[in-house]
């Protein structure tokens, strides 16, 4: 064993006892998947998210994040929390009112940080290995590498045609972060691209997102308009909406490999998993609850959550909407506050509910 294979070895090894289910190598290196950013940005695929566009030439080449990138490290976390997301019991339920559904991966503690926590332990550790100073960057959805394409280069999944990472025995419910550095260090090899013939996530998208196979539409997709997009959400698009507040799991719920296969999941000693599942508050959060949600009780509901993205302006847009949606009239003295008040978008957004609550929508 050459004293490069070892050090991967040793890499990888390290990398699992600090809590990554999955680990794999690739180069830091383009990728005919990466190049398809620019021709993807072209399109108008990336709405209001600039950042993609002045970031572009870094996520199609990680060879230039820095100078001296050699390989990169792609971890994964696994989060599968249905269980948690179910625990209410609506018939025993004190509160029976509308309720909404927040992505399953955004209603623990912040993943960008769990999983950051554990890159840069690894980082340190591999300083340790070689006994000297490794340049390296951490980025879990944080800077300008795409990870679900160097997670597949690094034989730890396939993308799937939701876009998402796909393992045969986690499925794609994964949080990804890559670690690059200026080792050079043994590359994984790809696992076979098994979504075969399925279309299962291209039929469930309510609103059409997925354009063809592995091509996301973000302006239509329901992670985009109730977290990125800080603007009004199209009103055609707001029916498709139907209790989601933030986030949308619908293309991941219909795939295969997370619903007809026994999924294995590796032990949690670390309690990863458990800072990762659902609070109680956003396990189906009741929507009169968010929508008398003041500033200071948003601050402390979403505390260390990756929920604060959308911020509370967000969140309300949000579920007004599911609001409108539920038809349920126990909502209507919180949705007709919100339409005297002063905020223009809340305002528009209260009053397009009240016509759902009055049966006049589309």
């Amino acid at each position: 064993m050459s004293l490069e294979t070892d050090l991967s070895q040793q890499v990888k090894s390290m990398a699992l006892a600090l809590g990554a289910d999955l680990v794999g190598i690739c180069a830091a290196r383009a990728t005919p998947e990466s190049r398809q950013l620019g021709s993807w940005l072209a399109r108008g695929y990336a709405g209001k998210m600039d950042y993609l566009a002045r970031s572009a030439a870094k996520r199609q080449d990680p060879e230039t994040l820095f100078e001296g990138a050699q390989s990169m490290i792609a971890v994964g976390l696994s989060y599968d929390p249905a269980s948690d997301a179910e625990a209410i019991d609506r018939d025993r339920d004190p509160d029976p009112g509308a309720r909404g559904r927040v992505a399953r991966y955004a209603a623990g503690d912040d993943y960008h940080e769990v999983l950051g926590d554990r890159l840069r332990a690894l980082a340190a550790g591999i300083e340790a290995l070689v006994e000297g100073p490794v340049k390296s960057r951490v980025y879990v959805d944080t800077g300008p590498v795409i990870e679900r394409v160097a997670a597949a280069y690094a034989g730890i999944g396939w993308v799937g045609k939701n876009t998402c990472l796909i393992h045969p025995d986690l499925g794609s419910y994964l949080f990804l972060g890559v670690l690059v550095t200026d080792l050079q260090l043994d590359c994984d090899v790809q696992i076979e691209d098994l979504c075969g013939s399925c279309t299962a996530c291209l039929d469930a998208c309510p609103t059409d997102a997925l354009v063809a196979p592995r091509v996301l539409d973000a302006t239509r997709c329901i992670a985009y308009t109730t977290i990125e997009d800080p603007g009004p959400i199209p009103k055609a698009l707001r029916p498709a909406h139907g209790e989601l507040v933030f986030g949308c799991d619908i293309c991941q719920e219909v795939c295969p490999w997370n619903t007809r296969r026994a999924r294995v999941f590796p032990d949690d000693p670390l309690g990863l998993r458990v800072r990762l599942a659902p609070r109680t508050e956003w396990a189906h959060p009741s929507l009169a609850w968010i929508l008398e949600l003041d500033e200071t009780a948003w601050q402390l509901a979403t505390r260390t959550s990756a929920m604060r993205r959308s911020k509370r302006r967000g969140l309300l847009r949000n579920a007004l909407v599911a609001a409108g949606n539920s038809r349920d009239q126990k909502l209507r003295p919180q949705v007709e506050k919100l339409a005297a008040g002063s905020d223009p978008m809340l305002a528009e957004h209260a009053r397009w509910a009240i016509e759902q609550l009055d049966g006049a929508g589309a």
